[in-house]
């Protein structure tokens, strides 16, 4: 589900789950989060670039395990365990977004350093549409990025957006044919991956250090207004719905 490879100070980090549009059951979750680990902890990895394969950067929740979630069925604890990973996580980390970024593919986004994207990648929060509030520090992690409206907008409406769109929002930095997102994105890595590591851990926390409580808070927030709604009826029909659309 993950596939690793090295240049020189570079990570390349993989997800490889294309026959589900690398969407998220509880072991991608946990091997993705053991992969960021792993790079953290080797002093030899500088920065990291994380990409998917296919069509899709992340399709979002495995949708079969979101039903276990609704009908009362316990879980692995994947979720929370990216999280944490991508929070600790203090080297450069940069996303190559090809295809659709949805649900957790989405809101992983703005806790990567630089945001690359293809000109054909699309980008969906769909929460509101399901039911269920949204995810992983999003609710403030979209308006600081986007703006109070460009992120009321797309988590009121579930709406797409768009490759350009996503630039202009502030949620990617740049966009690249599809053919030539990875060899940017990798290029950008390694003229950061010369610098000092010391140096680069030291900006990372700099910068993360602000806004690391508002990020815990909003985490908290968002897990106890899932946990209230999950069980209700009108979530319920919306993931109905929702499952039945997809």
């Amino acid at each position: 589900m993950i596939q690793t490879a090295d240049d020189g100070a570079v990570r390349l980090i993989t997800i490889d789950r294309p026959e589900a549009l690398n969407a998220f059951d509880a072991v991608l979750y946990q091997n993705l989060a053991a992969a960021l680990d792993d790079a953290r902890a080797d002093d030899s990895v500088h920065v990291v670039v994380l990409t998917g394969v296919g069509r899709a950067f992340s399709a979002g929740q495995d949708l079969k395990e979101m039903a276990k979630l609704a009908a009362g069925e316990p879980a692995d604890a994947g979720f929370p365990v990216l999280l944490e990973a991508v929070q600790a996580f203090d080297k450069p980390l940069i996303a190559a977004v090809n295809g659709f970024a949805i649900g957790i593919g989405f809101t992983l986004l703005p806790h990567c350093d630089l945001v690359l994207v293809a000109d054909s990648s699309r980008f969906r929060a769909p929460f509101a549409e399901m039911g269920v509030p949204p995810e992983a520090a999003s609710s403030y992690l979209f308006p600081a990025r986007m703006g109070w409206q460009r992120a009321a907008f797309v988590l009121f409406t579930s709406t797409w957006l768009d490759s350009e769109q996503a630039v202009e929002c502030g949620i990617a930095f740049a966009r690249y044919p599809d053919d030539e997102l990875l060899a940017n994105a990798l290029e950008l890595a390694k003229s950061i991956a010369v610098m000092s590591l010391s140096a680069l851990q030291a900006i990372k926390r700099a910068m993360i250090t602000a806004h690391a409580p508002a990020i815990v808070a909003a985490r908290a927030r968002e897990e106890a207004a899932f946990a209230e709604l999950l069980g209700g009826a009108e979530t319920r029909a919306a993931l109905d719905a929702f499952n039945s659309a997809g």
